[in-house]
């Protein structure tokens, strides 16, 4: 066995194990001290669920990157290293982290965390990673540095709550995480980031730890939990991140850099149209597109009919289907043809969705606020 599967065997199954340890831990906390998500018209849950159950991504996922480091330098051929770019993005991590908890336990208004996921985001342009080229997209490449930064910002804030928003039933937010993560463990590994792949590995075992509790956990037993925003803001920000890494090239004629873009924009496609799309709809009828309703994808499907299992796959597999389509295509597309095909799929997918919800007997646009 080679030193690199070791480590990636290792930083999941140390993670996925602490997950199955600390998760119930958190479930009998959050019991004895009340932390429930709490039923309303908005929700697809019907009784009260623990929902500090992204609590226990960070530590786990630390442990295992600590595990494979302490491996690592144990072993023959260790390539386990810090680089200077790492305390910064994990300054970044941990604020959002942070902002996510209080907010699960006591709440924060809306601008507060806009204003520390900002922040936060801030922190990966200071360590030089920030979005240098469109890889072609409306036939842009390399980008100046006073553009890049701040669309950076923008982007790891906006990815962030994406992720966060489309965290409306069992299962999808994190599998969606499991999926995007599993492309850009790949896209990591072609690339020789071995670090990289270790963090990913290690997160998603952690994720595939929380996932066995959110979807099968019986609620009566208190082992059914949530991810909140804790979960979901930091799983967004990781992502943002590795979108940045994959993205960012100092050679924009390597192939597999010209592509990162592209393959990034995939990796995220279903939760970031999602809320697009939102905020439109929300804004073409005169509503703040801050203000919570219930026309996220889920909402919709389960309105024609579809159960929560049968709502998760189906966008489960959209987004796979997404990804082959357009990894398929890069070949012999540019990126802005690929771009406007999966806009165009993507608004015939809500038209017949819209459908099925007429046949339903319910209206294709509802909105339920708190």
């Amino acid at each position: 066995m080679s030193y690199k599967l070791l480590y990636s065997i290792t930083a999941f199954a140390v993670s996925f194990a602490c997950g199955m340890v600390f998760i119930p831990w958190i479930m009998d906390f959050c019991k004895r001290r009340g932390l429930y998500d709490i039923p309303n018209s908005r929700k697809v849950h019907k009784s009260a669920i623990p929902r500090l159950g992204g609590v226990a991504f960070i530590p786990s996922t630390l442990i295992g990157i600590l595990t494979v480091a302490l491996l690592a330098d144990a072993t023959e051929g260790g390539e386990i290293s810090l680089h200077s770019w790492t305390m910064l993005f994990m300054m970044g991590v941990g604020m959002v982290y942070i902002v996510g908890l209080i907010d699960d336990i006591v709440g924060v208004r809306a601008r507060k965390k806009l204003f520390v996921q900002l922040m936060a985001a801030s922190l990966l342009p200071l360590s030089g990673l920030w979005l240098n080229n469109l890889g072609g997209l409306f036939g842009v490449r390399e980008i100046p540095m006073w553009i890049g930064m701040p669309l950076t910002i923008f982007a790891v804030a906006f990815v962030s709550n994406a992720v966060n928003l489309i965290d409306g039933i069992d299962g999808l937010s994190g599998g969606l995480a499991l999926i995007s993560l599993t492309g850009f463990m790949i896209l990591c590994h072609n690339r020789g980031l071995t670090y990289h792949v270790v963090m990913i590995l290690s997160m998603m075992g952690v994720i595939t730890a929380y996932l066995y509790y959110n979807i099968f956990g019986d609620e009566k037993k208190n082992r059914k939990i949530f991810m909140g925003d804790t979960g979901s803001l930091t799983i967004g920000f990781v992502l943002a991140f590795l979108a940045l890494k994959i993205s960012m090239t100092n050679d924009s004629r390597n192939i597999l850099h010209s592509m990162g873009l592209l393959q990034s924009m995939t990796l995220l496609l279903i939760p970031v149209f999602d809320v697009v799309r939102v905020i439109i709809v929300r804004m073409s009828n005169g509503r703040s597109p801050m203000k919570p309703d219930k026309n996220h994808i889920h909402h919709k499907l389960m309105r024609t009919g579809m159960t929560a299992h049968q709502t998760l796959c189906f966008i489960l597999g959209l987004q796979i289907f997404f990804i082959v389509m357009n990894f398929l295509l890069m070949e012999n597309l540019k990126i802005t043809w690929i771009l406007i095909l999966d806009i165009v799929l993507y608004i015939a997918i809500q038209l017949v969705i819209d459908v099925y919800i007429r046949r339903n007997g319910q209206q294709p646009r509802e909105f339920l606020t708190k």
